[in-house]
């Protein structure tokens, strides 16, 4: 760690802003000690301090403008003040109160999320252990994209500031990001604050080498270094990386030594795990002495810094008793902005347009795509193989990056966490990202950013940052494609709340449910069958339709009954229905057919949300239901459907409602005849019919 002052010379920093970051430092001090003097009331919720990081934190911020987008770090209070935030309005965050700016009282202290006029912007910040790197890396992508494309504003060019503790750079995430960003050449500072400890690991365990050392290997990637304990020398350093970034040189990497002064958080305590000589090192670092030291060079009196210092004590103590008598948050609005509202709410256009052919679901698709990127200059399409001249390994994507540029459709790398996580970034800045992860069962290394980014961002914003993103997903067997590329993931995302999901059987669902998941102002997950996508697995013609028109579209959440029953069978309590989706409808149309008239087939088109109101009328209406799935069976969304079902209309009930899928294996073998045995077909659902009707 770095304890050494910058030379003594003449200031070239105005007066405003060293007066102005004298009096933040000492407010920021201030309002560690209240936290620390009032732990019943401030330790209620766990929180970190900016103490020992005030130096760096006030000579970034202090230099950001209304067109900067910022990605904060959990220990950054100094950087909310630093642009403008008022201590009180911090402490309503730390106490979780209703008027919290950021959340509503949703989420922890320094987790901001701001929209505010003469500010820099922040979207939602996750808990920014490494996790916020790849978003912010999409915010200049986004911009970059935009900027190319005649989509950015006219005059001074915005930055990206991503901050971030130098612990955090050891995530995986962070080397995607970097990647990326070089890759592009994104205009994107990295500010890495290093205070030589994550949690209770030092540096020396945690790492081979530094996060400005990490960075050489990222060809293209600036690096600079700060003593960010001295404000001079860190408000020099950053002017001189935002300066590279603004003029589109290049992102920088700006690799600051703190020291850490204060708590990990309230509740790691720092004499739990640090001894005297090492917090006796940090305290030879604090930035406040050293800074008024700096002034008292540059011309400044004792009386005067005194005076800064008492006023700025002064407005943390009264903040602090304010925030406590501010107004809590009302349960009643705990189910506020799961969702931001849809603009789709209705079907328009024509399913079936008067001489149109038929079209298989991957054609659909490609021309859903095709109108999406005609229609929408701010859309773009990416993922891994999707540009080029391949087009997609289906060929979901055909020309589209020859027709609309290498711009808009492209490559990506392996980097599924990238994939996802970006388009939090593009979102924010207002982009309209269109993705594909290319199979299924390679999803999970984008989990994190979907849950922790994605998912939770217009909840946790109180409303003010929804996430347009819409994640395409190739799923299914397909006859062979052995175990990993045939899996269904499905239930594991219908457990993510905040995200929607999609999931057509057909060419005319696929176009429509398309359109509508791109203008959904949420995430979408939009699950394609690759059995379904030529029609070429047997039994699965039905899955082609005559293409609708440019203007048709599906509102999500959405059933179709796809088969109905006759109303005699109805009538004489001899019918039943079917719930299913996808491969599912075809296994229930074929084994249907041996049960004329008697069983109805509803597409559930979409899981979540779900068309709970279609889904109970048709059960209710027969008396007897069986939830279909390609998943294995035990704890799936099929199953737990099943039991709702089961909770919720027992009384019109005449058989217990059951649910079918594949065997309960942990993959599905490379030959077809271990596929065939593990999943469901029409003769296994037409035994299953057999059984529900003789109950």
């Amino acid at each position: 760690m770095s304890v050494k002052t910058a030379k003594k010379t003449k200031s070239s920093i105005s007066k405003d802003i060293l007066e102005r970051a004298y009096r933040l430092m000492h407010t920021a001090k201030r309002m560690a000690e209240l936290y620390d003097e009032n732990k019943a009331i401030a330790s209620k919720y766990v929180h970190s301090t900016s103490r020992g990081h005030e130096a760096i934190q006030l000579a970034a911020s202090m230099q950001l403008k209304p067109i900067d987008f910022l990605a904060p770090y959990y220990r950054d209070e100094s950087i909310l003040l630093g642009i403008g935030m008022e201590p009180y309005e911090l402490m309503l965050q730390l106490m979780a109160k209703k008027d919290d700016p950021f959340s509503g009282g949703r989420t922890y202290y320094n987790h901001p999320s701001l929209k505010r006029e003469g500010m820099p912007t922040i979207p939602h910040q996750s808990s920014a252990t490494g996790m916020q790197v790849i978003p912010a890396t999409g915010m200049a992508h986004g911009l970059k994209f935009k900027e190319e494309h005649g989509l950015g504003a006219e005059g001074e060019k915005p930055v990206v500031v991503c901050s971030l503790g130098d612990g955090s750079v050891t995530e995986g995430e962070v080397a995607e990001a970097f990647q990326m960003a070089v890759l592009k050449n994104l205009p994107i500072i990295y500010l890495v604050q290093d205070n030589d400890w994550g949690i209770s690991a030092t540096g020396k365990e945690m790492r081979a080498m530094d996060a400005y050392e990490y960075a050489a290997g990222f060809k293209g990637l600036k690096r600079m270094q700060a003593n960010g304990s001295d404000f001079a020398d860190s408000y020099a350093k950053m002017a001189d990386a935002i300066k590279y970034v603004r003029n589109r040189k290049g992102p920088v990497l700006l690799h600051a030594n703190c020291p850490l002064l204060g708590h990990h958080t309230s509740g790691v305590r720092k004499e739990w795990y640090r001894g005297e000589e090492d917090l006796e090192i940090h305290a030879m670092g604090d930035p406040i002495p050293k800074f008024h030291s700096y002034l008292m060079d540059n011309g400044y009196d004792e009386k005067f810094l005194k005076e800064l210092e008492e006023e700025a004590i002064q407005t943390a103590n009264d903040a602090f008793q304010k925030a406590i008598d501010a107004e809590d948050v009302d349960p009643a609005d705990v189910e506020l902005h799961e969702f931001a509202e849809s603009p789709i709410t209705e079907e328009k256009g024509e399913r079936k347009p008067k001489g149109a052919e038929k079209s298989v679901m991957v054609d659909a698709a490609l021309h859903a795509m095709d109108d999406i990127l005609k229609n929408n200059p701010e859309a773009l399409f990416y993922g891994q193989d999707v540009g080029g001249t391949l087009g997609g390994v289906f060929r979901e994507a055909a020309n589209l990056a020859k027709k609309y540029g290498d711009g808009r459709v492209f490559n990506t790398p392996i980097q599924e966490a990238y994939i996802i996580g970006s388009t939090a970034g593009m979102s924010a800045v207002g982009a309209k990202p269109i993705v594909e992860i290319q199979f299924a069962d390679y999803i999970w290394p984008g989990i994190n950013q979907l849950v922790e980014e994605l998912s939770k961002s217009c909840y946790l914003s109180n409303g003010k940052f929804p996430i347009q993103s819409l994640i395409r997903v190739p799923i299914g067997a397909y006859g062979g494609g052995g175990p990993y590329h045939s899996g269904s993931v499905e239930s594991t995302l219908l457990t993510i709340r905040g995200i929607k999901i999609v999931y057509p059987s057909n060419a005319a669902d696929m176009k429509g449910l398309m359109k509508a998941a791109f203008h959904d102002p949420n995430p979408v997950v939009m699950l394609e069958h690759k059995g379904l996508y030529w029609s070429k697995v047997p039994g699965t013609d039905g899955a082609k339709n005559h293409e609708p028109d440019e203007d048709y579209i599906v509102p999500l959440g959405k059933a179709r009954i796809e088969q109905e029953a006759d109303q005699d069978m109805i009538d004489n309590g001899e019918s039943m229905t079917i719930i299913t989706y996808g491969m599912g409808i075809y296994w229930a149309k074929a084994a249907a057919e041996n049960f004329e008239g008697q069983v109805e087939i509803v597409d559930l088109r979409t899981l979540n949300p779900l068309d709970w109101e279609t889904v109970k009328e048709s059960v209710e209406r027969h008396g007897r239901a069986l939830v279909l799935t390609e998943e294995p069976l035990l704890n799936s969304f099929a199953e737990s459907l099943a039991g709702r079902l089961n909770q919720h209309c027992f009384e019109k009930l005449d058989a217990p409602v059951r649910a079918y899928g594949a065997l309960n294996l942990p993959a599905i073998g490379l030959n077809v005849e271990w596929e065939k045995a593990m999943l469901p077909n029409a003769e296994k659902v037409a035994a299953q019919i057999e059984e529900i009707l003789g109950y």
